[in-house]
């Protein structure tokens, strides 16, 4: 009697982690945690505000998180599961630079994003 194995195999699910991670979106998340430690502006967060690395720090737990769970696929997943509101409350999260105007923090991190993929896609 000969038993075969196979059927056991195509029970197994093939990717077990979830969505991946696109390989533009491993460079562009460092790039916007960059750019938000560089910026020295300030985010707002369930009532307080805070420093732009402690904001960065705070983003890179959620980034984690989400990506441990598989929940991530790209930046625009990013930005939208992770710097747009708090998980808890969800009050939406806020960016002041200076003297500027507060805006939302989707609209912050999406214009970085915007400027970073022009400068990458102009380079030779």
């Amino acid at each position: 009697m000969k038993f075969s194995f196979l059927p056991l195999f195509l029970l197994l699910p093939l990717n077990v982690s979830g969505a991946e991670l696109s390989v533009a979106a491993q460079k562009e998340i460092p790039h916007l945690f960059s750019s938000l430690e560089a910026s020295g502006c300030e985010f707002y967060r369930n009532g307080t505000w805070h420093d732009s690395n402690a904001a960065s720090a705070h983003l890179k737990k959620k980034y984690q998180y989400l990506l441990s769970k598989g929940l991530l696929s790209s930046t625009e997943s990013f930005i939208t599961m992770a710097a747009t509101q708090s998980s808890l409350s969800g009050t939406p999260y806020q960016v002041r630079c200076g003297t500027d105007d507060t805006v939302e923090s989707a609209a912050w991190f999406s214009a970085e994003l915007e400027k970073y993929r022009k400068t990458t896609t102009a380079r030779p």
